[in-house]
Formats: C-alpha cells, sequence, structure tokens
C-alpha cells in the first residue's frame, strides 16, 4: 500500500533524526563549525517532517479503529460518529500526504542564507540604467514589507539617473530562497523619456542573486589579496570626499573546474568606517568565489528539468515589463498579470509564489513520489 511505503521512508528518517539529537551534544562535533552547522540544519528539516508524520500516523490509525467500530457496533449514535469521524479523516489523509511529499523534497541547502544581489543594466543605454534603479526600488520594497534588511555595497550611478550598477546585501529569514527566482535577465518595454516621438523601446538589465557565504564555507589566502582605497563619491558630505574610507580588492582565484586564473576585483563603498568596507568587500569576495564553485552543482541540477525556474543560465531572459499594457510576465511559467504599478512597488509575492509551486512540481517529478 501507499501508506505502508510512505510510513517506512517517514520511519527510516525518523531513524536519523534521532541520530542527529545524538549527534549535535557531541562536544567533537561541535567543534567542527562547518559539520555542526551543517547537522543543525539537517536536524531542523528532519524535526518538521517526524511532527508531520506522527499527524499521519495518528490519522491512519483513528481510520482503522473506526473501521474496526463501524463493522462491529450497533448502537446507531457511535455508529454514526465513527462513520463521521471514518469521512472526515479519509478527506484530510490526501492533504496531509502531499504535505509530507512536500516536505520530502530535499531543500535547496543555500535557501536559508542572506543574499547578495547584483543588478546591471544591459541593452539600452541610459534606459536601461534607468530600469535598474526601477529594479532596485521593486526589490527594496520587496524587501520592506518581508520585513528584511537591505544595505548598499557599491553602485555605478547613471548618466541619466538609475544605476549602471548596484550591489546590495538582503539580510533576513530564507532570502536566498525566496529572491533566487529574480536571477536572469528583465525586460522592459516602454517610452523613454527622452523619447520625443513616443516611440516604446525595449531594454534590459540583469540580476544576479548570490548566497552569502559563510567564513569556513571558502577557503581564502588572505596574503594573496591587493588592496586600494579611494575616497567614496556621491552623497554623504564632506567627510566622503576627504577621507578614503572606500575598498577595493583584487584577488586571483583559480577555477577548480577549468584550471584557468581568473582576478577578481571588488570594490566597497558601503559605510564611512574603512575597517567595516575590508569585511564587507570580503564577505563578497567569499560569496562570489563560493557562487562560482557551487554553479557545477547548479548547472546539474538545471540540465535534469525541462524548466528553469531558480536554477540555470543567469543569461536568460525571465521576465518582461510592458508599461504601454501594464503587464508583467514571467516566461518561465508562462505568468502574466495587469497591475504593473503595484508590482514595481514591491508587491511582486504573487509572482514568487506562483515560481516556488512550479519548482515544487518539479522536483517532485524528480523524486518521482
Amino acid at each position: 500500500m501507499a501508506e505502508t511505503s510512505l510510513l517506512d521512508k517517514l520511519t527510516d528518517l525518523e531513524v536519523r533524526f534521532q541520530e542527529i539529537s545524538t549527534l549535535i551534544t557531541d562536544p567533537a562535533v561541535i567543534a567542527d563549525m562547518k559539520r555542526y552547522v551543517k547537522l543543525n540544519k539537517e536536524y531542523s528539516d528532519l524535526e518538521r517532517i517526524v511532527a508531520l508524520k506522527k499527524q499521519y500516523k495518528n490519522a491512519l490509525d483513528n481510520i482503522e479503529e473506526a473501521k474496526a467500530v463501524i463493522s462491529s457496533e450497533t448502537d446507531p449514535e457511535m455508529l454514526e460518529m465513527a462513520k463521521a469521524e471514518f469521512a472526515d479523516l479519509n478527506a484530510k489523509l490526501p492533504q496531509m500526504e502531499e504535505d509530507i511529499k512536500l516536505a520530502l523534497i530535499p531543500e535547496d541547502p543555500e535557501d536559508a542564507r542572506n543574499a547578495i544581489v547584483e543588478i546591471r543594466g544591459g541593452t539600452g543605454g541610459d534606459e536601461a540604467a534607468l530600469f535598474a534603479g526601477d529594479l532596485f526600488r521593486m526589490y527594496s520594497k520587496y524587501c520592506e514589507i518581508k520585513g528584511w534588511s537591505v544595505s548598499v555595497s557599491s553602485f555605478t550611478e547613471g548618466t541619466a539617473g538609475g544605476y549602471k550598477e548596484i550591489v546590495f546585501n538582503v539580510t533576513g529569514d530564507k532570502v536566498y530562497g525566496t529572491m533566487k527566482y529574480e536571477s536572469g535577465v528583465h525586460r522592459v518595454q516602454r517610452v523613454p523619456a527622452t523619447e520625443t516621438q513616443g516611440r516604446v523601446h525595449t531594454s534590459a538589465a540583469s540580476v544576479a542573486v548570490l548566497p552569502e557565504a559563510q567564513p569556513f564555507d571558502v577557503e581564502i589566502q588572505e596574503g594573496l589579496i591587493k588592496w586600494d582605497t579611494f575616497r567614496s563619491g556621491g552623497a554623504g558630505g564632506q567627510n566622503v570626499n576627504k577621507v578614503e574610507s572606500g575598498v577595493r580588492l583584487r584577488y586571483p582565484w583559480k577555477s577548480p573546474i577549468t584550471g584557468q586564473v581568473e582576478e577578481i576585483l571588488i570594490e566597497c563603498t558601503e559605510t564611512r568606517d574603512q575597517p567595516k568596507n575590508k569585511e564587507r568587500a570580503l564577505t563578497r569576495l567569499r560569496s562570489y568565489i563560493y557562487d562560482r564553485e557551487h554553479q557545477k552543482y547548479v548547472d546539474d541540477i538545471a540540465s535534469r528539468r525541462k524548466t528553469m525556474v531558480s536554477t540555470g543560465d543567469r543569461s536568460a531572459k525571465i521576465r518582461t515589463y510592458n508599461y504601454p499594457q501594464g503587464r508583467i510576465t514571467d516566461h518561465r511559467i508562462n505568468y502574466t498579470i495587469y497591475n504593473l504599478p503595484a508590482f514595481m512597488d514591491g508587491e511582486i509575492q504573487d509572482c514568487v509564489d506562483h515560481l516556488i509551486v512550479a519548482e515544487n512540481a518539479e522536483r517532485m517529478k524528480e523524486n518521482e513520489m
């Protein structure tokens, strides 16, 4: 029976849960921070599955009890109560099984991390930079709605406004697991402010969402880092112009896949405190290297799927913002809505929810549940 095979799998996971419960109290495991963090994450995931298993097992046991009462009871009132309970539990069982199947899908281990988001204006010149600015405002509003904090690490302004490039950190609960769906090329169709004849132009901006790496995720040879300091530009008063608080690092990184060495260049002007900017530049360096080394895993997943939802080629066009029609279309899941002003004000959760559902459907197919 399907119930038996599902319970067998859940019982195996319950044994693993008990094993981890013991391991995370072992001083030798606690001393190994990387292993300790990984086991704590697994413990948290399994805790929910074990709770669902108990609920499911209780429902199956109560169904069997109700069946026994129905087959032997002669009291009309007791018989009616048993039949009602049997019908109620049978109606709830499919949803319980669906919840368990979703919980059994292995989560992306990166989902709980904070994120580093990079937005770059693409084709379209000044209009692309303006659109990159619009995207940054949209994400800032969305993060505000979610209760997440945003801190800008570096930016280059466009000549007519917006940003040629802007990099910012997002901190909060399961940020990467939500924001990862935004990676890709975003295309805008609208009449630019500089257009005199009212023609609709098409421009684009790219978004890259990287999971923030922890210090123990990546080994960096700090002796190889070349540091420069410079005066930050933009608003901020006299201090910004007189104090060299901005930092720039260069680091030679060898790809474990190709063996080629490339120089990573990172700038940070986030604060007026040079040591803080250095630490945040190091965080970006770790995250950049972690992302590059993690990309093979990401590509392997994408190659097995018919659709790319949260993974795959970041050069793929994922969404179009059509201003004349007030329309947003997400091309990965054929999702179209006509509330562009609200969407650009950060109300993107409905689209994200549809992407999560599509992602879970793909992963359930993978697991052949």
